[in-house]
């Protein structure tokens, strides 16, 4: 059953190739297309289009068909092209006449666009909750490890003394600014497109407002071009939100990968959360955290991915658009595991506490040592040359105490104000 059929077939290559995966894609949808259809049809009802009687059949049937979605028993075989199609044919099969009245007033354009909007706005949900679920850890982690001293690196060379406080906080606190990311992607996700039909409109006298009220949107698109417009942009928005938390957790499992080799030795992880080889018996790989880093670096792809696929395009629905959903859908499936494995192996992780006593982290404190100098009444400059010139004679002894107090620093983690901050963020 295809919604546009005029009573012609269509060539079978034709059809595999304009609806490609779309029906596995829709099954994910299918929730969200009988939500919009439930708002629709009880707006059609208040335009007296539906009558009591049939609002009733109508929202029981959609109830129904949501009932089997939750619990699996709803597919979209071969012969229907989406999960529109679908669920109008369930809804004719049991109502008739009546059935055949729920696509009044609107178009496959609007459906999915609503469907994609409640889909965006549930996952952008789930993704900051498992967010948050990981900044928690991070915090923990921060606050039990805060005196612990670890090397900072410059251009992968010893540069001065950090802590694990400082670098679990660290990704904590950028994570906030991901959230800032997806929180402007929900805002641009909230808006109603119901009723903007084809993409120009209806000259039935649709309530817009009512539906925005049923489906939980703050406010509407309310030209109904821009509300076509939005597909794509939408899609594009979040993109980038999930490219901004992707491109954090990249770079905290490369620095994972980088701190569990044998050279740095700075954390390690239970035997269950590493790989062996298959010819090297003392191997630990960190595949868990490459498998991450890599799965991140694809999202970080993806904006580009879809703003090839839409730019240029003109106003107006274009087939193209079919294909942000093979995209997109699967690639937030993929930032919710990397979430959910970075946070069940986190829980696990196991810090080096005995590095600094390696020698070649002395001069770590160098910079410690001149500023020191310049407390005592030396001159900056002065002082730089002066401890220089002792690790050039290779006389420089350190004094491996660590006295940083101002906001933000080692002595200062600000814990309370990150966790503060998150708070407001969400």
């Amino acid at each position: 059953m295809k919604l546009w059929d005029k009573g012609f077939s269509t060539d079978k290559k034709i059809d595999i190739f304009t609806v490609g995966n779309d029906r596995e894609l829709d099954l994910i949808l299918a929730k969200y297309d009988v939500l919009g259809s439930i708002a629709h049809a009880k707006m059609l009802h208040k335009m007296e289009i539906l009558s009591d009687k049939e609002i009733e059949t109508v929202v029981a049937k959609l109830n129904q068909i949501l009932h089997d979605i939750a619990n699996g028993n709803f597919t979209i075989e071969d012969t229907f092209e989406d999960v529109h199609s679908k669920i109008e044919f369930l809804l004719t099969e049991a109502l008739g006449d009546t059935g055949k009245k729920i696509h009044t007033a609107r178009s496959r354009n609007d459906q999915v666009l609503v469907d994609v909007h409640l889909y965006l706005k549930d996952e952008i949900t789930e993704i900051k909750q498992q967010i948050k679920a990981l900044f928690d850890v991070l915090i923990a982690k921060a606050d039990e490890h805060k005196n612990v001293l670890l090397p900072g690196y410059t251009h992968l060379q010893v540069a001065m003394p950090s802590s694990f406080g400082l670098w679990f906080s660290s990704y904590a606190e950028s994570l906030i600014d991901d959230i800032y990311m997806l929180n402007a992607a929900y805002k641009i996700s909230d808006q109603n497109p119901l009723g903007s039909a084809a993409g120009y409109g209806s000259s039935f006298a649709i309530d817009r407002e009512m539906t925005t009220e049923l489906l939980g949107f703050e406010t509407l698109k309310y030209n109904v071009v821009a509300a076509q417009m939005s597909r794509g942009k939408t899609e594009k928005a979040l993109a980038f939100g999930m490219s901004a938390v992707a491109g954090t957790l990249s770079k905290f499992a490369m620095d994972i990968c980088l701190y569990m080799s044998q050279n740095f030795n700075f954390v390690s992880f239970p035997d269950e959360l590493t790989t062996g080889s298959s010819i090297m018996p003392h191997k630990k790989n960190p595949d868990v955290f490459e498998l991450i880093r890599g799965k991140c670096n694809a999202i970080q792809a993806l904006p580009y991915e879809l703003t090839l696929l839409t730019n240029n395009l003109p106003s107006g629905y274009q087939r193209d658009l079919q294909l942000l959903k093979a995209s997109l859908l699967p690639a937030i499936q993929t930032l919710k595991s990397c979430l959910e494995l970075l946070l069940f192996s986190i829980k696990n992780v196991q810090v080096n506490k005995t590095i600094l006593e390696d020698p070649k982290y002395d001069y770590l404190f160098t910079v410690e040592e001149v500023n020191k100098l310049v407390q005592d009444g030396v001159a900056f400059r002065d002082a730089y040359k002066i401890v220089g010139a002792k690790v050039e004679k290779g006389e420089f002894k350190p004094h491996k105490e660590v006295n940083h107090t101002h906001i933000g620093s080692i002595g200062n983690l600000c814990l309370e104000e990150i966790k503060d901050k998150m708070e407001k963020a969400l």
